[in-house]
C-alpha cells in the first residue's frame, strides 16, 4: 500500500503528502484512490506485504498499480513481460485487456509476441531502429520485412 500511496499523491511527492507520515489534506482520498489501484490490477489481498516480499510477477502488477494510481489515462510500459513464468504473461495479458476495457490506453514496448499480439489494435515493428512494418496485428505477423528481420525468412 505505502508503494502505491507515494504515486496517489500526485505531484505532492513524498510521506507526508501520501499520508504515510502525519494524517493531512486529502490523506483519506489518496489512501481510496491506492486501494483501487490495488484492486484494479489484482493485489487488494497484498496490500500490507512489503513490496520486496512480493512475488516477481506481483512486483510488475505493482507498478502498474503506481501508475493507476495518479489517475494516468495512458500507461507507457517497457518489456513487462520481462522475465515472467507463462502463467504470469496470462495473469498480464488479462490485466492490461481490463484496463484497455476500461478506457486506458495502454503503449506497449515488448518482445513477447504472443502478449503483443493478443492485446493490441496497432503494431509497429522495429528492426535495428527504424520502423519495417505498422498497423492491425495479424496484418503485421504476415509482413515479409517482419518475417526476414525475426525468423530469418528472405523478404
Amino acid at each position: 500500500m505505502d508503494n502505491v500511496l507515494v504515486g496517489a499523491a500526485g505531484p505532492r511527492v513524498g510521506w507526508l503528502a501520501a499520508g504515510l507520515v502525519g494524517a493531512g489534506g486529502d490523506a483519506p482520498a489518496t489512501r481510496a484512490r491506492a486501494a483501487d489501484a490495488l484492486e484494479a490490477v489484482g493485489l487488494a489481498e497484498w496490500a500490507a506485504t512489503l513490496s520486496a516480499d512480493l512475488p516477481f510477477g506481483h512486483r510488475r502488477r505493482l507498478e502498474i498499480a503506481r501508475a493507476l494510481a495518479t489517475g494516468a489515462r495512458v500507461l507507457m510500459l517497457d518489456e513487462p513481460a520481462a522475465g515472467l513464468a507463462p502463467s504470469e504473461v496470462e495473469a498480464l495479458d488479462a490485466l492490461l485487456s481490463r484496463l484497455r476495457a476500461a478506457g486506458v490506453t495502454v503503449v506497449l514496448i515488448e518482445h513477447h509476441v504472443e502478449l503483443v499480439m493478443a492485446i493490441s489494435d496497432r503494431v509497429t515493428v522495429l528492426d535495428e531502429g527504424r520502423v519495417i512494418a505498422d498497423g492491425a496485428p495479424d496484418a503485421v505477423q504476415r509482413d515479409p520485412a517482419v518475417l526476414a528481420a525475426y525468423l530469418g525468412t528472405p523478404a
